[in-house]
């Protein structure tokens, strides 16, 4: 079954991700037959993801929102893929569809690889145009510049990008996607070759955090993104769910001040429903967790408790400005 995990089967005890099926990309200079034009694309994600709620959250701070409309599939789906449940009718008001892999097939008759969210769907002809989740942020960045907000920021400064590039490939090797190698396992060596790969990389972003505000340079940039979109999700989900469990984020004090600190920051926690989050992870892996139940904590209200980061200086997004409050029907239900 296809879900945000993209799990193909492996031949060994570890945990491996299916390639990206779809890898086009949309450009502004005529590189690809996909020309940057608003109002012509859908982005489609799901708050439970981490991969979608990445690009998610670089629409939200280029406010590329009124050229890139978004639907939000539900968090629960079968081996029929993402499913638009919350939707009325169970379809996507602008698609049409109720089921994503409807999109991957117009655009590959006979799709036979993963139905993942972030998707980046052509609304005429319903056909889904890219599903290389790193691509679009950084397409987002650089090739849709001229529908940038005034006052974005630059999620990929040049004479960073090198640094962002390396450090990204750590994360997503040992963090996002350890915790998957961690979930996902068969057998115990490879459970704890992840865990140990988790952890010690948890450790050391901790000590480079503990005197800098962001990750690389005094502003958020994508790298940003890229780890908090885990971190966000530790507490109520791999902790447990993937049993990440040498310490909760509320335990590592410096990674907690950090999330907590992107959390209040305009773009990134106002695209979080834990209660998606959570139903989805218990409720979809059912090798996992076969009764299905949804634990009901924990209490998410200490992502609102002060976290001091801004003693150590730095500006959230530099010469530019917060974006504003999420669209109407693009908002999530407010903690409690």
């Amino acid at each position: 079954m296809a879900d945000i995990a993209g799990a193909a089967q492996s031949s060994t005890d570890e945990f491996e991700r299916e390639p990206l099926g779809v890898q086009e990309r949309i450009t502004s200079d005529g590189s690809s037959p996909w020309p940057v034009e608003p109002d012509r694309y859908r982005l489609v994600g799901a708050r439970a993801c981490p991969w979608a709620n990445r690009a998610i959250i670089s629409r939200r701070l280029h406010g590329l929102e009124p050229v890139i409309s978004l639907g939000i599939a539900g968090p629960l789906h079968d081996d029929r893929s993402w499913r638009f449940h919350l939707d009325p009718e169970d379809k996507d008001p602008v698609l049409g569809i109720e089921y994503l892999r409807e999109a991957y097939e117009k655009a590959v008759p006979g799709y036979d690889k993963g139905v993942t969210v972030p998707a980046v769907v052509e609304i005429a002809s319903g056909k889904v145009v890219t599903n290389d989740y790193k691509a679009l942020e950084f397409d987002f960045a650089t090739q849709w510049s001229a529908y940038h907000r005034p006052g974005a920021p630059d999620l990929f400064p040049e004479k960073y990008r090198d640094e962002i590039s390396e450090l990204s490939e750590q994360i997503f090797h040992d963090v996002n996607n350890g915790v998957y190698k961690c979930g996902f396992a068969k057998g115990q060596h490879a459970y704890e070759r992840a865990y140990t790969a988790l952890f010690d990389r948890l450790d050391e972003l901790s000590d480079r955090l503990a005197d800098q505000r962001y990750l690389v340079g005094d502003t958020i940039t994508e790298v940003d993104v890229r780890l908090w979109v885990t971190l966000v999700r530790f507490d109520a989900a791999y902790h447990g769910h993937f049993k990440c469990n040498r310490s909760k984020l509320t335990e590592m004090p410096v990674l907690w001040a950090y999330a907590r600190d992107l959390f209040q920051t305009p773009g990134f926690g106002d695209t979080i429903d834990f209660t998606q989050i959570k139903q989805h992870y218990y409720g979809v892996h059912k090798e996992i967790n076969p009764t299905g139940i949804v634990p009901v904590g924990p209490d998410p209200s200490g992502w609102l408790t002060p976290h001091h980061r801004e003693e150590l200086g730095g500006r959230p997004f530099g010469d530019g400005t917060p974006p504003e409050p999420p669209p109407v029907g693009e908002q999530v239900p407010p903690l409690r």
